[in-house]
């Protein structure tokens, strides 16, 4: 499968830009609704959590993820959407609601 977009995705939380570290992958022949997104340094717990994120959303057919091997920190981490947008809107949205979500939990957690 060709690589389709080496650029990265940014987030702004707060001012501050969070960078992931990601690939682009799409098989040939097909459009933008069904793309793999290799995750570079990440595991179980990002990558389950990112698939709860992005699932909540209806225009989500297919979200999953897979480790490729025990000793690399990579996910292969796949979305398919019904065909109304494009896979990276719903990734996107994804990163920015969990970001949230961390957000709040250690806006509660913390001592003030």
């Amino acid at each position: 499968m060709p690589a389709l977009c080496c650029s990265h995705c940014f987030t702004e939380q707060a001012g501050n830009q969070v960078r992931l570290n990601r690939d682009m992958v799409q098989a040939d022949g097909t459009d933008g609704n069904c793309v793999t997104f290799v995750l570079h340094d990440e595991d179980h717990t990002f990558g389950n959590s990112l698939r709860y994120m992005i699932m909540k959303n209806s225009e989500v057919e297919f979200c999953g993820y897979s480790i490729t091997h025990p000793s690399e920190s990579k996910i292969n981490f796949r979305i398919q959407t019904r065909g109304g947008i494009l896979a990276i809107e719903p990734f996107r949205r994804g990163l920015t609601e969990l970001m949230d979500v961390c957000q709040h939990v250690l806006s509660k957690f913390e001592v003030r």
